[in-house]
């Protein structure tokens, strides 16, 4: 539960300082150097680092049942998001983020998009394993209609950014996708930390077989078998 409350204090924090902000801009913005909110932007995405590294920790056993979303869980994604976030939050976009291309093209601003994009691609790739979890059914109806609104919602605003098409739109877009894919963050920690509290959500591994002069009452229980509950 600590994790999703770093979590929730770190969005929290990222539309504080949007609504110090008159203009539109982008989330990344908020970050760029010389901005008074550099500050806490930074503050907010290590505290996302933190918090999401501690919900993927608690959410490590949840497993995709789609053969090609198991190579590895959800919780390595988020780690590895979280791993992309740490990085953004030290190499931040130079004044008013331009888009590294073209005439406006430096490598710090290149490398911060870079790690952005791979951040958000992490997470949405979580939350399409997550949406293949069977013994999560809740969860992964959630997961599956966020995963679909985040790349929808997030992918238009940032082609409308890439073809300087109505950016102040499509900035207002990627912060609706930031706080999506937030909030499902949160939810899937407080989720697996409930369902590991949750009693008798054990399983009775099989036990393992008697001897031919052995009675049922005196057979020993292995160190693997789970007792369950008296009720």
């Amino acid at each position: 539960m600590v994790g999703c409350l770093l979590v929730a204090a770190a969005l929290a924090i990222i539309w504080a300082a949007r609504l110090t902000v008159t203009r539109d801009l982008y989330v990344s913005e908020l970050g760029a150097q010389g901005e008074p909110t550099a500050v806490w932007f930074e503050v907010a995405l290590l505290l996302i680092v933190a918090g999401g590294s501690a919900i993927a920790w608690a959410g490590r056993r949840v497993r995709s049942s789609v053969t090609i979303l198991r190579a590895w869980t959800p919780a390595i994604s988020l780690w590895i998001g979280c791993a992309f976030f740490l990085f953004a939050s030290q190499v931040t976009c130079t004044s008013g983020c331009p888009l590294p291309y073209g005439s406006t093209f430096t490598w710090q601003d290149f490398l911060h998009t870079l790690a952005a994009v791979l951040a958000f691609a992490a997470a949405c790739w979580a939350m399409l394993q997550t949406s293949f979890a069977r013994e999560h059914r809740l969860l992964a109806g959630l997961s599956l209609a966020t995963g679909i609104l985040v790349a929808v919602i997030a992918g238009t605003g940032g082609l409308f950014s890439l073809f300087r098409f109505q950016a102040a739109f499509g900035s207002r877009l990627e912060f609706v996708a930031t706080t999506i894919a937030i909030g499902w963050l949160i939810v899937f920690g407080v989720v697996t930390a409930v369902r590991a509290r949750a009693p008798g959500e054990t399983v009775l591994l099989t036990p393992q077989p008697l001897a031919d002069d052995e009675p049922e009452a005196d057979r020993p229980l292995t160190p693997q078998q789970v007792q369950q509950p008296i009720g």
